[in-house]
């Protein structure tokens, strides 16, 4: 056993990764209760989640049929562009074929099926689960599918190695209190020091991660900070708007950062964002998002502020050398949804001491 502590499931990651392809309604083949608190999150977001909430009956005779029936349901209901199948341990567990199910329900709606449960150790086989399909339906090039997958064990890599899995269990914290992070770091500033704020941010996660940076430009613009942010265009459909709207709105604010990276390659950046650290020769840093990926040999003897989201990334990062680590908790369902920066704990704070 490699971890005795709970741990992202594959069903919701083939959840997320239909979002970002385009899909429009998504039907998970199970329990109804199954992956419910992602489910409603993700209509936050847009997309529609039904299930075909299977019970004691389909346990042992089969759902295909109720399938075949939700289908048809959702293109009459939902008009949708496209649509995806997402499996679970019920359907695993008594073989269903959810692609015969599509062929047979009649429905005219591109959709595919995600082949996925939850007995996966790691969370990216369902990511691989749902894009293959995609790949094969035509949704995204060979190229994008192979790309994705190299990402995705460089991400996987990054959390064992410096995250939240890089041992057994790791007790959950709150971080640092941000009023305290928040004077240290001003206080960087105002002595003159030189300073670099960098944000590696995972996907629609960087709607928050973004307003770091741009409190940090709001209530010290004259400073001598580079600011670098992961927002080339690149990635799944919705990874590219997202980082088209972020870029915009830090524009917007008058901060032009250096783009370096896109939203899905987070987990490998760490070296590019590490060269960039020695160039500038800073005397401290500011990394929200995803800090744990950049190796702490880049860190040493410079300042580290780092944001993050998880509870269980402030062991990590404070055991690899980050003097102030503060948690934006609840990120996650406040940037589902939204088309623009909303604003995060840390910055309002930041710009309350301006």
């Amino acid at each position: 056993m490699e971890y005795i502590q709970p741990r992202p499931s594959s069903i919701v990651a083939g959840l997320y990764t239909v979002r970002d392809l385009g899909v429009d309604v998504s039907i998970l083949h199970g329990p109804s209760g199954c992956s419910f608190k992602h489910a409603r999150l993700l209509e936050e977001d847009g997309m529609r989640v039904l299930t075909t909430s299977l019970g004691d009956n389909e346990f042992i005779f089969g759902g295909q049929e109720i399938l075949e029936k939700v289908l048809r349901y959702a293109e009459k209901e939902f008009s949708p562009k496209r649509m995806a199948v997402v499996g679970t341990c019920v359907s695993m567990i008594i073989g269903e074929d959810m692609e015969s199910a599509i062929e047979n329900s009649g429905i005219n709606t591109p959709a595919i099926a995600v082949n996925i449960h939850a007995g996966f150790r790691e969370n990216i086989d369902g990511v691989i689960a749902a894009l293959e399909p995609a790949a094969k339906a035509g949704w995204i090039e060979e190229t994008e599918l192979e790309r994705q997958k190299e990402l995705l064990h460089a991400a996987n890599m990054t959390e064992k190695l410096r995250g939240a899995a890089y041992k057994p269990y790791v007790k959950p914290q709150r971080g640092d209190l941000k009023h305290v992070v928040a004077q240290k770091l001003l206080e960087c500033v105002k002595s003159g020091e030189k300073g670099i704020a960098i944000m590696n941010a995972k996907k629609e996660t960087a709607y928050m991660f973004a307003d770091v940076l741009k409190a940090l430009w709001e209530v010290c613009p004259g400073a001598d900070i580079e600011y670098v942010a992961n927002l080339e265009d690149r990635g799944l459909p919705k990874v590219r708007r997202d980082a088209e709207n972020i870029r915009n709105g830090l524009v917007d604010s008058g901060l032009h950062a250096e783009y370096t990276g896109a939203l899905d390659e987070y987990g490998a950046t760490g070296d590019i964002l590490g060269e960039k650290i020695l160039e500038c020769r800073p005397d401290f840093a500011l990394i929200s998002g995803v800090p744990h990926a950049i190796p702490p040999g880049y860190l040493e003897g410079i300042k580290v502020f780092s944001v993050t989201n998880g509870p269980r990334q402030v062991e990590p990062l404070k055991e690899f050398g980050h003097d102030y680590v503060v948690v934006e908790v609840d990120l996650h369902p406040k940037t589902l949804g939204v088309r623009e920066i909303v604003p995060s704990e840390f910055g309002d704070v930041l710009r309350t001491m301006k």
